[in-house]
């Protein structure tokens, strides 16, 4: 028995905290609450007017001692009037209020829960599925944001209901004030059970929701596997299975809110009738009046409904909790890229020296990447690594441009540890070129200025032509305002390989970091990227983690990786001449693929 109560009171501790923490990071929704609550209040004490009217008009004004007042009902009917346009009045402004404040506190919530979604490190991203990172900040926040708006609503007025209404009706008689609290004392006993219930079943229904849009998103952007492979049908079964599980956790939790809310109606219905015949029995005994007694009639439909009520807004309540628990999980995470801000080191501008010293680097739950590799590349160089698949050549791009951090050791960048960088100096001066360039829905233009957002359409055209791009541009359809389509889906693969050159461009690095992509392309364009990455290169440190020997063949020197270990390092020439070095055998290999592709 102490161990129920224990879990009980450390979840309503958790709510509790739930509540707290949103409020914090949103603080709009507090502002101007008295206000608020002040029109609650009035909106409540308007509506109570109307039984006391009632009560009033039957006593007085038809059974007076003197016969029917016409003056007094008068009189009764105009305040009645005015208590409807006070609360109608009162309610109008305090829903706007409410919706005002909780629409600009969760527009807070969903800026700060997307920026640091773009905090997060590369592996925490890459983990999440996309579609549960992406309902966490849209359909989480708007179940927030229903609660707040019409739940909190709800809640005000229905509360201030019970209140008022049980002080009259206790004032009236409290033997049928008695009669109504023992009819809904079942309902209100259980409260705590549903809480509980309904807690659990709407934190399952959240992530049901963030399964269900990443099972629905994936196959749309991937929608040409789909479609080359015939897998329509395993892929819609997929959907379907997480579709039906999403159904499932709703109409559990659906379940419970339909329970108690019928429970609500049961007590509600057993209070009338109790009102009705105890109200009767006292009347002939002289403790009552009819008038009170119909006041009380409309009293208890005061307390009736907002009870009732409180069952829909305890499920939105728990919904809005379970969604906030996950965004504010998000902000939770740690950004393990910390940007040491203006108190950081601002590279020089110039090629950049780099250095590893003793790195080693894993992925979660994963072996061991690279293993203390220890590596200096002097300012001004091309350097081309090396090595089989897996072998780790592409964690030193991610580590060189500080998508990640190693495990140990240190990246100097002309003496300075990576981490101790400001972010805009790092960005400003060291350039990744991923594999695919990743592009945006918009025009070729929009897609180059990423690289440099004040660019004027003189210096991205000057920028295209310095790469040798400028007849590929004028060629275009409509230019720089052509479109690319989603993901660059317009272009072909070899043509997204431009815009993402002519974007590092424009960034102008110090040191350009190059993933060489493996797409196949015809050799006309192949040339023209050939050209364009020698023009991009020159006077820069240029780190090319190359997938094709003749990358290699051009550098100045060749670093091969093999199981996370550098083997071998020196120009091409000299790596060849011992036969047996993984150098030899890697490029023996190319050699011969090419010999097969001619």
């Amino acid at each position: 028995m102490s161990t129920t109560t224990s879990v009980d009171s450390g979840d309503e501790i958790k709510a509790l905290a739930t509540i707290r923490r949103g409020m914090q990071l949103s603080p709009e929704l507090s502002k101007g609450l008295g206000v608020t609550l002040l029109l609650a209040v009035l909106s409540t004490v308007g509506q109570v007017v109307i039984p006391i009217v009632v009560q009033q008009t039957l006593d007085r004004g038809l059974n007076g001692p003197d016969g029917p007042d016409t003056g007094f009902m008068l009189r009764m009917g105009l305040i009645a009037a005015g208590a409807i346009v006070l609360t109608s009045g009162a309610s109008y402004l305090m829903t706007a209020r409410l919706f005002r404040a909780a629409e600009s506190g969760l527009a807070t919530l969903r800026i700060k829960a997307f920026r640091h979604v773009h905090d997060l490190p590369l592996l925490t991203q890459n983990t999440e599925r996309r579609g549960a990172l992406v309902s966490r900040v849209t359909s989480d926040v708007d179940q927030v944001s229903q609660f707040l708006v019409f739940g909190g609503v709800m809640m005000i007025v229905s509360l201030g209901q019970i209140l008022v209404a049980t002080v009259i009706m206790v004032f009236y008689s409290w033997q049928l004030a008695l009669v109504v609290w023992i009819c809904f004392a079942p309902l209100m006993m259980s409260l705590r059970f549903f809480q509980q219930r309904l807690s659990a079943a709407y934190g399952v229904v959240r992530q049901q929701v963030g399964i269900m849009l990443s099972a629905v998103s994936e196959p749309v952007v991937g929608a040409a596997v789909v479609k080359a492979y015939a897998v329509e049908a395993r892929t819609q079964q997929r959907i379907d299975t997480a579709i039906r599980a999403n159904q499932d956790a709703a109409t559990k939790a659906q379940g419970f809110t339909a329970f108690s809310f019928s429970l609500g109606g049961l007590s509600g219905g057993l209070a009338n009738a109790g009102v009705i015949i105890i109200g009767i029995w006292l009347g002939f005994a002289g403790d009552i009046t009819a008038g009170e007694v119909v006041a009380f009639a409309f009293l208890v439909t005061l307390f009736v409904s907002p009870v009732q009520m409180g069952t829909q807004i305890l499920t939105d309540a728990q919904n809005a909790i379970a969604g906030w628990r996950r965004v504010i999980g998000i902000l939770d995470t740690p950004a393990d890229l910390v940007d040491p801000g203006e108190s950081g080191e601002v590279l020089p501008r110039g090629p950049i020296d780099v250095a590893l010293v003793n790195v080693s680097f894993a992925y979660p739950s994963g072996p061991t990447v690279l293993h203390d590799v220890s590596m200096h590349i002097e300012a001004g160089t091309r350097v081309a690594i090396v090595g089989e698949t897996g072998s780790g050549k592409s964690t030193f791009a991610k580590l060189l441009t500080r998508l990640m951090d190693p495990a140990s050791g240190e990246i100097r960048l002309d003496g300075l540890d990576v981490r101790n960088i400001r972010q805009d100096s790092l960005r400003r001066s060291v350039v990744l070129v991923p594999q695919e360039g990743f592009l945006f829905d918009d025009t070729l233009r929009a897609n180059a200025l990423y690289g440099r957002l004040d660019a004027s359409d003189d210096l991205v055209l000057a920028s295209a032509a310095e790469l040798g791009l400028a007849d590929w541009v004028d060629g275009l359809p409509h230019g720089l305002d052509t479109r690319v389509g989603q993901r660059g889906e317009s272009l072909s693969a070899g043509e997204r390989q431009l815009v993402a050159l002519l974007r590092a461009h424009l960034v102008d690095p110090d040191l350009l970091v190059l993933d060489e992509a493996t797409s196949a392309v015809d050799p006309q364009l192949e040339m023209r990227i050939g050209r364009a990455l020698e023009r991009l290169m020159q006077g820069r440190t240029s780190v090319t983690i190359a997938h094709r020997m003749s990358t290699a063949e051009n550098a100045d020197e060749v670093v091969v990786v093999d199981r996370g270990r550098i083997v071998q390092r020196g120009p091409h020439a000299s790596l060849l001449e011992d036969p047996d070095s993984v150098y030899a055998g890697l490029h023996a290999s190319w050699v011969a693929q090419q010999g097969s592709t001619a």
